[in-house]
């Protein structure tokens, strides 16, 4: 290449890598996908290899593309958080062990996956967490403490006695969350995050710690960034080290000697990536002797001692067969395109969300087009751009009524979503019952989906209260219904109605309002009047409420239909009042697990009992589980608490503690 076109070249890539770095590291809105970004990378790194003249100190290829925001305290990282070298073939992961082992020739090689989140640091003093922050720059970083307390996988305390201890690590939305944070957007009509690493960074840096806590984040760590009062000779030895500290360790790190073991775990990764519940971009070899690291350093922005191999995306052409639209029960018209099957990354896809109007004239898709497949992160299916198109057609409108109630649909405040804006609309009555009988909300046991779906149809309920309206004589006519699962019915829609007040404000499906927030006005208000009656500043008051969540309740709570139907709930006999008294917090930070039959309490009241000190209760053993609490009869969840080594305590230990 001519000096003079690689110097425009290079000034042009450098301007569209800090452009899609800045959208990808600093804002959580990726406009390409990983791959084209490493090209377009790896197209700068080649122009600056042939001409060294051209590498700038700001380069992309010089620096970690992240920073500080504004929005959080800054932390200066002791240990600079190094980004790595990536590579994409097994020709340069030869390459690479080749020229370590030159230097080294005993040199040994670890090899994880690559987990696909945002990393961060964290430090324990004398076995407490005390800090924890973004990477931002490698050098300069973000204080999100208070948020990484919210993530469950992250110990408080640790086992092991060192004075002082930093450890990297990925934070990463598991694919179950991200597909209910997703759902949860889409209905509300914001627009949903492109993948769970997006999901994860955005999360992570809400100034609202409760948002954090409800999207169910989870972390695995890779390295040891400093440590006082322990040596340790390899990377492996750091892990397991860890791990015995109680962390979540990178899964599945092992041990390789020369190329051929590295290279078959690198495609033992890569066949296993798609069975994973979390996303991987790649491999990460690392050299093992920690020594050897300290000797091999560090170039500008890489370490000398890993690199990161990524798995090439893999994308399939198909026809796009039909366009569905579904109306959430916000009223959001959802389209989604329905395709000829095809394998990708080891499923079949068949159906992919199309977003909203705006995707499909950007894309310019059109029923019978052939398009171009992938999955987002390895999980989600994307259409990436249409490959053949009948120019005599322009892009697919939504439809300008509601296919489910035929009422006119509209765009609001320059919204991206279309809404059905009728009340009534059937699709709409559905999926707003559905949400409040769900277990996370109203928690009605035996009204399920289908149920729901039934009522509605044979014209029994249309509204919240009809729920509590029902009548046995009325269940008995229905198909399928007996006189053991009308009794159950009613009698799970009795029980209900002593729910905690935070239940029903959830169950509300208020826009923006989700289980933790609903649970924060509960308490702070303490009734249902006193909550009806709060205006933006009072909702204001209560930490991590911002303005748009404010103005929502207070907006839900004024209009006449919504306010009819709570007095219509509370003249059924619904609780209005918050239940949740928290006598201290001796119990702060602890998970109990009940296991085995209680004589002294029932389940629903130890748990009462411990939430009432601050404590959480949790249905399953794991390493986050402080204490089980055994009645008789304990089986497999007290074996489990055992090998583990997780205190367990009797009823009568039980009352000790709450004396």
């Amino acid at each position: 290449m001519e000096f003079q076109t690689a110097k425009a070249r290079a000034e042009q890539l450098r301007k569209e890598l800090k452009y899609h770095s800045d959208l990808y590291y600093n804002q959580d809105k990726p406009e390409i996908s990983d791959y084209e970004y490493d090209m377009l990378n790896n197209e700068l790194k080649r122009i600056e290899a042939e001409f060294p003249e051209l590498i700038t100190a700001d380069s992309p290829t010089q620096i970690v593309g992240g920073k500080a925001s504004k929005l959080f305290e800054k932390v200066t990282h002791a240990v600079k958080m190094e980004s790595l070298q990536d590579v994409f073939s097994v020709e340069e992961v030869e390459s690479f062990i080749e020229k370590i082992k030159a230097d080294f020739p005993d040199a040994a090689f670890t090899v994880e996956p690559k987990i696909d989140g945002l990393s961060v640091s964290l430090e324990y003093e004398n076995g407490t967490f005390v800090r924890g922050s973004t990477r931002g720059d490698g050098v300069i970083g973000e204080d999100v403490t208070t948020n990484l307390m919210q993530i469950q996988d992250i110990p408080h305390k640790i086992a092991g006695e060192v004075p002082y201890l930093e450890v990297r690590g990925e934070v990463y939305m598991p694919h179950d969350s991200f597909f209910q944070c997703i759902q949860k957007q889409e209905e509300a009509g914001e627009e949903p995050f492109k993948n769970p690493r997006n999901a994860a960074a955005g999360s992570l840096r809400q100034k609202n710690s409760a948002v954090v806590a409800e999207r169910n984040l989870s972390i695995f760590i890779f390295n040891v960034q400093a440590v006082e009062g322990k040596r340790f000779q390899t990377h492996k030895e750091s892990l397991d080290f860890l791990k015995e500290c109680g962390f979540s360790v990178v899964p599945g790190y092992t041990l390789c000697d020369n190329a051929a073991q590295v290279k078959a775990q690198i495609e033992a990764i890569g066949q296993s990536r798609g069975n994973f519940a979390f996303d991987i971009d790649g491999a990460v070899v690392k050299t093992n002797a920690l020594a050897q690291r300290e000797e091999l350093g560090s170039t500008a922005k890489f370490p000398k001692w890993a690199v990161a191999f990524k798995y090439p995306p893999e994308e399939k052409e198909t026809v796009l067969k039909d366009i569905e639209i579904n109306v959430g029960r916000t009223g959001v018209l959802t389209p989604t395109g329905v395709f000829e099957p095809v394998i990708l990354a080891g499923t079949t896809v068949s159906r992919a969300t199309l977003h909203n109007q705006d995707f499909i004239d950007e894309k310019g898709l059109q029923i019978g087009d052939t398009v171009l497949l992938r999955k987002a992160g390895e999980i989600i299916p994307e259409v990436l751009r249409v490959t053949k198109h009948d120019e005599s057609k322009g892009s697919y409108q939504l439809p300008a009524t509601c296919p489910s109630c035929g009422a006119p649909v509209y765009r609001l405040n320059d919204e991206a979503a279309v809404r059905c804006l009728n009340d009534q609309c059937p699709a709409q009555i559905v999926r707003v019952l559905i949400h409040f009988a769900s277990r996370d909300a109203y928690g009605i046991e035996g009204l399920g989906e289908a149920i729901v779906e039934l009522l509605v149809k044979n014209g029994l309920i249309a509204s919240p209260e009809d729920i509590f309206k029902l009548k046995e004589e009325d269940l008995l006519a229905l198909e399928g219904f007996q006189q053991t699962s009308v009794n159950n019915l009613l009698g799970a829609i009795e029980k209900s109605k002593s729910n905690d007040l935070s239940k029903l404000i959830f169950a509300l499906g208020i826009r923006h309002i989700g289980a933790k927030n609903a649970a924060q006005l509960a308490v702070h208000f303490g009734s249902m009047d006193a909550l009806m009656a709060a205006g933006e500043e009072d909702i204001l008051a209560i930490e991590g409420f911002g303005e748009i969540m404010a103005k929502s309740v207070v907006e839900f709570f004024a209009t006449e239909q919504n306010r009819a139907m709570i007095e219509s709930l509370a003249a059924l006999g619904l609780n209005m009042q918050s239940l949740a008294t928290i006598k201290d917090e001796r119990f702060k930070g602890q998970t109990f697990v009940l296991t085995g039959s209680l004589s002294k309490f029932t389940r629903s009241e130890a748990s009462k009992i411990i939430e009432s000190y601050g404590g959480k209760t949790s249905g399953s053993v794991s390493k986050k589980t402080s204490v089980v609490l055994a009645g008789e009869a304990a089986g497999s969840k007290l074996t489990k608490a055992q090998s583990l080594g997780i205190k367990i305590i009797t009823e009568d230990e039980f009352e000790e503690m709450i004396q």
